[in-house]
C-alpha cells in the first residue's frame, strides 16, 4: 500500500514539475513575443518619425523640384554637383573646373544643380559644413547663391578648425551684395538647416559617398577635369 502511495506521490511531483515547466515556457515565449512586438513598433515609429522629419523642410528659392539643390542655368543637359564647403578637394575642383562649368551654363549647353551637402561636420568643431550650407540657402533666398558659393570656397577654412563664424559668413554675404540684416537673420536663425539635412540625406540615398561628386544626366563622371566634363556634357547632349 505504501509502495503504491509512494508511486502516486512521485507521479504527482513529476506532473507538478512538468506543469511548472510548461508555465515557465509559456511565460518565456509570451515575454519574447512582447519584446518582438515592441521592437517592431519602435522600428515603425522611428521610420515614420524619420520620414516626417525629413519632409519638414523649406527649400530656398531657385531649388529644383525635389528641393535638394539650387539650379543655375537652363541648358538641356543636367550637371549635378555635390560639394561640401569645407572639402579641400571641392575647392580644388572649383579652381580647376569651375570656369568650364560656368562656360557650359553660359553657352546654354547645361544647367547645374548644386547640392551643398554637410558630410564633413566631424572635421569642424562648430558643424561648419551644416552652417555654411544653410547659409548658402539664405544666399539663394537673396538671389546670390553662386556669388556666395564662390566666395565661400575662396575663404575656405582649414579642416579641423572652428570654421568661419556666423558673423564672418554674414560679412561674406554682405560682400557679394546680400542685404546684411535679412541675410544675417536667416543665418543666425538657422532657417535652412532642415534643408541642409534634406540635401545631405538625399545625396546619401542616391549613392553619393564623397565630395566632390559630379553627375551628368544622372551618370557619375570619373574624369573631373575640364576636358572630361565637357566631353560628358557633349555626349549627353547628342
Amino acid at each position: 500500500m505504501s509502495s503504491r502511495k509512494g508511486q502516486r506521490d512521485a507521479a504527482r511531483v513529476v506532473r507538478e514539475q512538468l506543469a511548472r515547466e510548461s508555465r515557465r515556457r509559456r511565460t518565456l515565449w509570451a515575454s519574447v513575443a512582447a519584446v518582438v512586438v515592441l521592437v517592431i513598433a519602435g522600428l515603425i515609429g522611428w521610420s515614420v518619425w524619420s520620414s516626417q522629419r525629413a519632409d519638414k523642410f523649406t527649400a530656398p528659392p531657385g531649388a529644383n523640384d525635389a528641393g535638394t539643390g539650387i539650379v543655375i542655368g537652363g541648358g538641356p543637359v543636367t550637371i549635378d554637383l555635390y560639394e561640401d564647403y569645407l572639402c579641400p578637394a571641392c575647392k580644388q575642383f572649383q579652381q580647376v573646373s569651375g570656369a568650364t562649368i560656368d562656360q557650359l551654363v553660359k553657352d546654354g549647353k547645361a544647367r547645374v544643380v548644386f547640392h551643398p551637402v554637410a558630410y564633413l561636420n566631424r572635421y569642424s568643431t562648430t558643424e561648419y559644413s551644416t552652417r555654411s550650407s544653410a547659409a548658402s540657402g539664405c544666399a539663394a533666398q537673396g538671389g546670390k547663391f553662386k556669388e556666395f558659393t564662390d566666395a565661400l570656397f575662396a575663404r575656405q577654412p582649414p579642416e579641423g578648425s572652428a570654421g568661419l563664424s556666423n558673423d564672418e559668413l554674414i560679412d561674406i554675404g554682405a560682400g557679394v551684395g546680400l542685404n546684411r540684416d535679412e541675410f544675417g537673420s536667416c543665418v543666425k536663425d538657422g532657417t535652412y538647416k532642415p534643408w541642409t539635412e534634406k540635401v545631405t540625406e538625399d545625396a546619401s540615398r542616391s549613392g553619393v559617398t564623397g565630395t566632390p561628386t559630379i553627375k551628368v544626366n544622372g551618370r557619375e563622371v570619373a574624369d573631373r577635369t575640364p576636358a572630361g566634363i565637357t566631353a560628358a556634357v557633349e555626349a549627353a547632349g547628342k
